[in-house]
């Protein structure tokens, strides 16, 4: 079994959430903390991947290693909802044990190799393999954090142990953008899929051409090919599930109980 740090609260149907780099599962602004309202119908299961929040170290994050740890976290019957590079470990844990899968969201999902016949996101991921190293390994660990903030438009936090072994983490990990996803197979399954993005309008202008819209080509394309629902989140960019949780959570209580009708 896992050895993860999983948060969980509440009673009912199980949802197990996945979340992306650079933060950890309950993180206010980044994670799944404004989930945890959803308790009230349902059992919230947020695992801090390997690497992340209280779970244990390791030499490089995999997102293969990722899978099989939320794979087993499924317990049988759940929900699962991944954020970001979350969303392609979600895939690759639902492709996995497809039986164990009562439905599958995917958050602003980083699985660009699903769409990487589409020019927008093509051009992405040779950005990001060109950026592959170029980050300088003697940065301190607060240049470390100013720079992975400031990059996306935030302001930089206090660089504490947590966030700065995350960013490291985030740093050192396979990337989950060259993770071949069994799409045939999640096409075929047959429990409902949703899709939800931002709409990038308030995003810096630099962020949203390079990391807004490839990402939302890539949603797009993702949901036509695995057959799921997509869901655009008027005010929100990369995070729509704690920029706009209200709107979020109330599309998933709407999919669970279509889950359960289904199952």
């Amino acid at each position: 079994m896992t050895t993860l740090h999983t948060t969980e609260r509440g009673t009912g149907d199980r949802a197990v959430f996945v979340h992306g780099s650079g933060c950890w599962a309950a993180h206010e602004t980044f994670g799944f903390a404004a989930q945890l309202a959803l308790a009230d119908d349902f059992h919230v299961v947020l695992p801090d991947r390997r690497g992340y929040g209280g779970s244990p170290d390791v030499e490089r994050s995999d997102y293969a290693q990722d899978a099989a740890d939320v794979a087993e976290l499924l317990d049988g019957g759940a929900h699962l909802v991944g954020h970001s590079s979350g969303g392609v470990v979600a895939m690759l844990a639902a492709a996995r044990e497809p039986g164990s899968v009562r439905s599958l969201t995917l958050i602003e999902p980083a699985c660009f190799q699903v769409a990487a016949d589409a020019p927008l996101v093509a051009a992405a991921l040779e950005r990001n393999r060109a950026a592959i190293g170029s980050v300088p390994p003697e940065l301190s660990d607060e240049d470390l954090v100013r720079l992975n903030f400031e990059s996306v438009g935030f302001a930089a936090p206090e660089p504490t142990p947590e966030l700065v072994r995350a960013t490291r983490t985030a740093l050192d990990e396979h990337p989950a953008w060259e993770a071949e996803i069994p799409v045939e197979r999640l096409a075929e399954a047959g429990f409902p899929k949703l899709v939800i993005t931002g709409t990038w309008e308030d995003a810096p202008q630099a962020y949203r051409e390079h990391g807004g819209e490839p990402i939302l080509e890539c949603a797009r394309v993702t949901a036509e090919r695995i057959g799921a629902d997509l869901l655009r989140v008027d005010g929100a960019s990369h995070w729509p599930h704690s920029q706009r949780p209200e709107t979020v959570n109330a599309a998933l209580r709407e999919l669970w109980k279509a889950g359960v009708l289904r199952g």
